[in-house]
């Protein structure tokens, strides 16, 4: 029940995802007196469906966390990973500090043979669709072998819920396309992924190629997918700011705006931020999945409807079951 909002965000998204599946058992972690309030006009939701668990420890979002790992122990975060971790609960997900949460899921759920780092990887807007990025931010600095991990993975992940089992394109990001450029970690990542026959590696991709959708999986440390991703949500936000702006000036643009509003709508709905909300922590024994901070209700949901569905499937299984397979192999 973290983020920058707190429950008056958590919970009503939270109750909106009980609406939409019945079968869906929630249990909300934090403290109880700041949790309750906001359950009012909840009728229609079985009792049943959902449990609050008091905490009376908090994580601050920028708490370090080493320190929230020796000393949070009955945080809403180390409590939500624990249910997850004894098997009384299918998936975590938390808006709260990103570092704490990828510590204490590291600690407590362990990551899959053959792994030695989780990874956070969302969905990104392009031209074409979607490109799956990561890592945006679970790890700063990687070595090669990590994001050769980290590709392998996505391309797991990804294929287990393509139809027709068709291997995603990997891109590995860097300063530009030509093989002799960026540090020697990138170099040598580019060695392992495209040295593996089960991966479609088609080499470098630069910033622009993330939103042309020309690779299904980019692959980068931490620092650089973080920046990534918080530049295009920031440029997101500026377009649509620009765009209320220009249609609003005098009654031409206003009628204009009229009349194009459907196109604008969606126009809208692709930019939004909200729409991809829900970042999943891969390579780790148990679903984890990490909500923006400053999410809004709907951006919330859509971050518990992505560990639904990774829930539904046993994502981390799947995952595992490949990695063996490779391993036999």
């Amino acid at each position: 029940m973290g983020g920058d909002f707190g429950p008056r965000i958590t919970v009503p998204a939270t109750l909106d995802i009980l609406r939409q599946y019945s079968f869906l058992r929630v249990v909300l972690l934090g403290d109880e007196n700041e949790i309750r309030p906001h359950f009012t006009n909840i009728g229609d939701i079985p009792s049943d469906q959902y449990q609050i668990h008091h905490c009376s420890e908090a994580v601050a979002m920028d708490e370090k966390p080493s320190f929230a790992v020796r000393n949070k122990r009955d945080s809403s975060l180390w409590q939500a990973l624990k249910l997850v971790a004894d098997g009384q609960a299918n998936a975590c997900v938390s808006a709260g500090n990103t570092g704490a949460l990828v510590a204490m899921s590291f600690l407590q759920l362990k990551t899959l043979t053959g792994i030695t780092r989780p990874a956070i990887c969302t969905k990104v807007p392009t031209s074409k669709g979607y490109t799956h990025l990561l890592d945006l931010g679970a790890n700063i600095e990687c070595s090669a072998e990590q994001l050769y991990q980290f590709g392998m993975m996505a391309s797991l992940a990804v294929m287990a819920s393509a139809v027709g089992g068709k291997k995603p394109s990997v891109g590995l990001l860097n300063i530009g396309v030509e093989e002799i450029k960026g540090r020697q970690q990138i170099l040598d990542a580019a060695e392992l992924l495209s040295a593996d026959p089960e991966i479609d590696y088609i080499g470098f991709v630069e910033g622009d190629d993330l939103f042309k959708g020309t690779a299904d999986i980019v692959v980068c440390d931490g620092f650089s997918g973080n920046i990534a991703l918080k530049a295009s949500e920031g440029v997101a936000t500026m377009l649509s700011g620009f765009l209320k702006e220009a249609l609003s000036q005098n009654l031409r643009s206003k009628v204009a705006g009229l009349l194009a509003g459907p196109a604008l709508e969606s126009l809208q709905q692709r930019l939004d931020p909200a729409a991809y909300n829900g970042a999943c922590l891969l390579g780790l024994r148990g679903v984890v999945v990490k909500s923006h901070g400053g999410a809004s209700v709907e951006g919330f949901s859509r971050a518990l409807s992505v560990a639904v569905n990774e829930a539904h499937r046993d994502l981390p299984t799947l995952i595992e079951e490949r990695l063996l397979n490779k391993i036999i192999d």
